[in-house]
């Protein structure tokens, strides 16, 4: 990757990535919020009641087995910046090998996982039958998930975010057809929604793998084979990794617990919850654009020796990404009876929904600035730094939304989660500070 010499090309480098990385994040959420409108407008709500209480058990299984993404991205954007194309090679072998025993290992353990998972998680019985009919369909596809991550990861640590738009619109369109033919044309409920999702991930996967058959060399390939399992690499690898695990495991327990409270107050509540997360999932999607072009760009600029760029990346991207939290809470907020109702016809959920609007604001101001702040200590494979910044948000949220369901108080339970967002995104920034002055 040529070194960029000249701010506007800086500037345009930086935008280029980012709107292509936009477009593809919301081809995901866009899939998401289609698998919420058809399961919101069936005839009883168990269906969505019950894809969310599973969402909140595979949030665990992949947003900690993400790692595979975050940690590809950063290494390869280094060792591009280092102009060492064997070891970018090497990382997408030993990620990807890393990425096929855990997928087989979870079909192996699929139910011994299904049964801790469910007897964790507060619900009805009719919902947790829902969810745990949504867990069985989906399940098979974890081996592809996951080494769609590393697909993904690779390719936006080569920049090369078209390939990245084309893999999101494979999934998502096909997610979309099956829920149709699943969902609607089967009756297939909660169950075809989970099968739908699976199938996509095939699909994308051997999208993925095609294209990156089609630019390799079987020559390349047999020459850095053998060091794939190279001893300090892996240690390397696995420092790394534990560093994002840990800081993953406590963002997923932030969101869970908040899931699992609202169902503990009401099933109302779960249900207008769930739809409002999915707002601020959509809206993460097309920030994490800017985050991932950060990413990028951050691990070729430490690569390279650029670091004095660094502090004009933080800034573009840190701006970028608050403007565009800030549209989203606007745009929800003053067009939410019509935004709405496309994602349910319930009646009191869409009055719940209203009572809890305006959390929006907190929740995605804060949120937009820590995952942009996510993506560059992840391009610059700073795992200690989003350790501690997420385990502190984690412990500040909890005894708030203890309290919230104590009280059986939801706007509580909002604040605690606009108070965790607030406190990744200060920590976050108060490192940049730091190395700003340590340097």
């Amino acid at each position: 990757m040529n070194d960029v010499k000249q701010s506007p090309g800086f500037l345009d480098q930086f935008f280029r990535l980012a709107i292509v990385n936009i477009l593809s994040n919301l081809m995901v959420p866009l899939a998401g919020l289609i698998d919420v409108a058809f399961l919101g407008h069936l005839a009883e709500i168990r269906h969505l009641a019950g894809v969310a209480l599973a969402t909140v058990l595979f949030n665990y299984i992949y947003w900690l087995l993400n790692f595979l993404r975050m940690a590809t991205t950063g290494t390869t954007a280094q060792a591009i910046g280092r102009n060492e194309p064997d070891t970018v090679l090497l990382i997408a072998l030993r990620n990807g090998a890393i990425a096929l025993v855990l997928g087989l290992l979870l079909l192996l353990f699929r139910a011994p996982i299904k049964t801790i998972g469910f007897l964790l998680l507060s619900a009805t019985p009719d919902v947790k039958a829902t969810g745990e009919a949504f867990y069985d369909a989906l399940i098979w596809g974890a081996p592809a998930n996951l080494l769609g991550f590393v697909i993904v990861g690779w390719f936006l640590g080569r920049s090369q975010s078209s390939k990245v738009l084309l893999l999101s619109t494979v999934v998502s369109l096909a997610n979309v057809v099956l829920d149709y033919w699943f969902i609607v044309r089967f009756g297939w409920g909660s169950a075809g929604a989970g099968a739908a999702t699976a199938v996509s991930q095939y699909l994308m996967l051997g999208v993925g793998l095609l294209l990156i058959v089609r630019e390799l060399r079987w020559q390349q390939v047999q020459t850095v084979l053998p060091r794939v399992w190279d001893v300090p690499a892996l240690q390397a690898a696995f420092i790394l990794n534990g560093e994002i695990v840990i800081r993953t495991f406590a963002l997923v327990t932030t969101f869970s617990l908040f899931t699992n409270l609202s169902s503990a107050i009401s099933t109302i509540a779960l249900a207008a919850n769930t739809v409002l997360l999915q707002v601020i999932t959509f809206a993460a999607y097309f920030i994490d654009g800017l985050a991932f072009a950060t990413e990028s760009m951050a691990g070729m600029l430490q690569g390279q020796g650029r670091t004095d760029r660094l502090k004009q990346l933080v800034w573009m991207s840190g701006s970028a990404s608050l403007v565009c939290g800030l549209l989203f809470a606007i745009a929800f907020i003053t067009g939410s009876q019509s935004l709405f109702r496309v994602l349910t016809s319930h009646a009191d959920v869409l009055a719940q929904i209203q009572q809890y609007v305006l959390w929006l604001f907190p929740v995605l101001g804060f949120g937009s600035i820590a995952y942009m702040l996510d993506g560059y200590f992840l391009g610059l494979t700073q795992g200690r730094i989003l350790r501690q910044s997420t385990v502190i948000a984690a412990l500040g949220f909890l005894p708030i939304a203890l309290l919230s369901w104590q009280l059986q108080n939801i706007h509580l339970l909002w604040f605690a989660l606009s108070f965790f967002m607030f406190l990744r995104a200060f920590t976050l920034g108060l490192q940049v500070f730091k190395a700003k002055n340590a340097g």
